[in-house]
């Protein structure tokens, strides 16, 4: 499971609110306690990244298989693989907003700049950061981060043949753009005068078409 699976089941839910507000009624804690719960003993943002793992079908990753609905304890689960101050995408992020080094919050990370992190969160509004009621894209400073740790993804690798595949169709789909507008009647001229035949006017040029083409100019001689 890659880091990029983990953020694109997360982005998906992007939106999503419990109902009624401040009920903590919503999807992901009705999967997670097996019925339709409602009232301030379910918070649910910790809830939410279970969902997202569980989806994901890594929920080893998330607590050992396990479920847990609460921060401090999933945080105190990862001790070992705890991170600080170099955040990456699909590390889970856990806050605190009153000043306290508990945790208040979980999300997951989705960009960090060394000041600020962007983090994909359930439960979670501009008005209330920590039960606020809505799957969001939140930006943070680091003076809210109160621990990380990183889940252990397996990289996202890439062959040879995959890499020469997206090449190939990326340079194929450059090579059937027509020419700008400013370009035109200057193609025009150079396959008038013989030194292209005009075709993939936005097309890199290898050496021996450049050699070619300086050639039929008659620079060459």
């Amino acid at each position: 499971m890659t880091a990029e699976k983990i953020l694109e089941i997360a982005r998906s839910q992007l939106g999503i609110k419990e109902n009624p507000p401040n009920s903590n009624r919503v999807k992901f804690n009705t999967a997670y306690y097996g019925q339709e719960v409602s009232g301030s003993a379910y918070p649910w943002c910790c809830a939410f990244i279970w969902w997202v793992f569980r989806e994901a079908g890594a929920s080893g990753l998330f607590y050992g298989g396990k479920r847990t609905a609460s921060c401090s304890t999933l945080l105190g689960f990862h001790k070992a693989q705890a991170v600080q101050g170099d955040y990456l995408p699909g590390d889970i992020i856990f806050f605190n907003f009153d000043g306290k080094k508990n945790t208040q919050h979980v999300g997951i990370c989705e960009a960090w700049d060394g000041q600020y992190i962007t983090t994909i969160d359930g439960n979670t509004a501009p008005t209330n950061e920590a039960n606020g009621g809505a799957v969001m894209r939140r930006r943070r400073a680091k003076k809210y981060i109160v621990g990380a740790y990183r889940p252990a993804y397996e990289e996202d690798t890439m062959t040879q043949t995959d890499f020469d595949k997206m090449m190939d169709n990326y340079l194929e789909r450059r090579g059937s753009k027509p020419a700008s507008g400013w370009a035109g009647q200057l193609l025009a001229q150079a396959r008038s005068a013989g030194i292209t035949d005009g075709s993939r006017p936005q097309s890199f040029a290898t050496r021996e078409e450049v050699v070619t083409m300086i050639l039929n100019s008659g620079s060459g001689k």
